[in-house]
């Protein structure tokens, strides 16, 4: 029996098992082996023959955006609308065969955006390029998932399912689980919260099922155990997703007012033109970048040329991306008690607020 069907075997037995006390256990083992199937599926055989052609492109600018959805919802049109790149863009399927990289220009940021090819059902078995895709969207720090609002809902649930047997996890954090292996000692399991979803025993049986028999646990929050399997498996990507709903210039008013106020959902028209630039301002949000402006003693900040930085970045991250060797700053703006303040290298800082280096 290969993995695919094994994996279609466990599928199918957790589809039928009620979930109650009493089958916890044996639900916990089956997504155990569920997930350590589907990682022995997305690593590349060693007796491959030669090499496919990959599509991923270097990355550049100040972050990587990773457009993706099934083929034919506007990915094409809308990547020629925000960027200066042209993508060819018809009302047949699979019009875009390879990785298009195109470079939105927002509030002095240049965000790479990348339009990949339409990914279909099973995609993460392979289907249809379906792992070079996905390969490409693991390295980008924003997903948008680019849906038809004509088609419902049913687009969203397929790719978030081919998505997730893939690893990634979009808009969530991280478990705040410790895990650290052992060579001997046994099981050492603690939590500091009650737990609900897992107990000592279920993580004991989902250990043993990766043949791991010492191992210190500690549970900081009341997590499922397919959140524990994710922290033992620790090759999961946690990311932000702007779920873009086009085409609603094809739907009524009450279905874009419900589509509109989903959480993560943004409703545009590629065809019409709408929305674009709400669209643009949530995505910044979502890359949570900040920018900061230089100012030289005695003149007037420079309100053109803005260093892009990530929110929660310190003076230390400025200086270093500087590349000068400093005395001391001043620093003008929202974090800052009063104008100019003196501050040190891990102050914090926050959006458009002016930093004047002065150098040794």
């Amino acid at each position: 029996m290969g993995i695919l069907e094994k994996i279609a075997e466990i599928e199918k037995e957790i589809s039928r098992t009620q979930k109650n006390k009493a089958t916890e256990y044996h639900l916990g083992l089956l997504k155990a082996k569920l997930a350590k199937y589907r990682s022995q599926l997305l690593e590349p055989s060693k007796s491959a023959g030669a090499k496919g052609e990959g599509f991923d492109v270097m990355k550049s600018g100040d972050a990587r955006v990773a457009l993706i959805g099934f083929p034919s919802v506007g990915k094409s049109t809308f990547l020629s609308l925000m960027t200066s790149t042209e993508s060819e863009a018809a009302s047949y399927e699979f019009t875009t065969l390879t990785c298009i990289p195109g470079v939105i220009e927002y509030k002095g940021a240049n965000i790479q955006l990348l339009d990949l090819p339409g990914i279909i059902e099973g995609a993460a078995q392979g289907k249809g390029r379906g792992r070079q895709v996905i390969a490409v969207a693991r390295t980008a720090d924003v997903v948008i998932m680019m849906l038809d609002a004509t088609k419902g809902d049913v687009q969203r649930a397929l790719l978030e399912k081919e998505l997730e047997s893939v690893g990634i996890r979009l808009n969530r954090i991280k478990p705040n689980i410790y895990f650290k292996p052992k060579k001997g000692g046994g099981l050492s399991f603690n939590s500091t919260v009650p737990l609900t979803q897992c107990s000592e025993k279920l993580v004991q049986l989902i250990l043993h099922e990766y043949k791991i028999f010492n191992a210190e646990v500690l549970f900081r929050e009341d997590c499922t155990p397919d959140e524990f399997i994710d922290v033992i498996v620790g090759n999961r990507v946690y990311m932000p997703c702007l779920y873009v709903y086009n085409k609603v210039d094809q739907i009524s008013i009450e279905e874009v007012d419900r589509l509109a106020r989903r959480p993560h959902s943004v409703v545009i028209s590629c065809g019409m033109k709408l929305n674009l630039d709400y669209l643009l301002e949530r995505l910044w949000e979502y890359l949570a970048l900040i920018c900061i402006y230089t100012k030289k003693r005695g003149e007037r900040p420079d309100f053109n040329d803005a260093i892009i930085m990530r929110r929660g970045a310190s003076v230390e991250h400025v200086v270093r991306k500087a590349h000068v060797k400093c005395r001391y700053i001043f620093f003008t703006g929202t974090s800052t008690k009063y104008s100019p303040q003196r501050v040190g290298l891990t102050h914090v800082m926050e959006h458009e607020d002016v930093i004047q280096i002065v150098k040794k």
